[in-house]
């Protein structure tokens, strides 16, 4: 199935019906059960080790606060699980140790990846390169920093006016996790 944006050309997979489960709801949305998969999550995403440290100091007073919500910060003493089970997915996938490599792009072309979910591509792992897709070409390839901030630097100006660039940021786009 493909989600299409009216104001996009472009179409976006989705999950298929059949991968949707429905039932019957929880009487509980925290507890035991959400630390489990939580757990489950951090270790294979980060491994055992990695993923007790980090959700050790995951919303805790000399730690960090969590990338998916704004927990409230109590006074006083905090619990060794301070955080919900979305959180704690959130930062494994930030946190993970899954590699996305040069490989990777020359396996998968643009219209590959361009039919596959936001939550496969997230699965795949962070980059370990800078990567550019040359216009005309169908698959990314890997550029060193010095042609990536060179590339970018012949783009802004070759531009006439500030407001023809767009930058985006947000809290879940530094590297500090990997």
């Amino acid at each position: 199935m493909r989600h299409v944006d009216e104001h996009s050309p472009h179409t976006y997979p989705v999950d298929e019906p059949a991968d949707v489960k429905i039932g019957h709801h929880k009487d509980h949305a925290a507890g035991v059960p959400a630390v489990a998969v939580a757990l489950k999550r951090g270790i294979e995403q980060m491994g055992t080790p990695r993923t007790a440290r980090t959700f050790f100091h995951l919303n805790q007073r000399n730690g960090f606060d969590c990338p998916g919500c704004a927990w409230p910060e109590t006074p006083g003493h905090r619990k060794h699980a301070e955080f919900c089970e979305n959180g704690a997915k959130a930062v494994a996938e930030e946190a993970t140790t899954r590699r996305v490599t040069p490989e990777f792009f020359a396996e998968h072309s643009l219209a590959d990846l361009g039919g596959r979910s936001g939550y496969w591509l997230s699965q795949q792992g962070r980059l370990t390169h800078p990567m550019y897709l040359a216009p005309g070409e169908d698959h990314y390839r890997p550029v060193s920093w010095d042609e990536a901030n060179a590339i970018i630097a012949t783009e802004l100006a070759q531009m006439t006016s500030p407001d023809e660039a767009v930058f985006y940021t947000s809290g879940r786009t530094s590297n500090e996790a990997a």
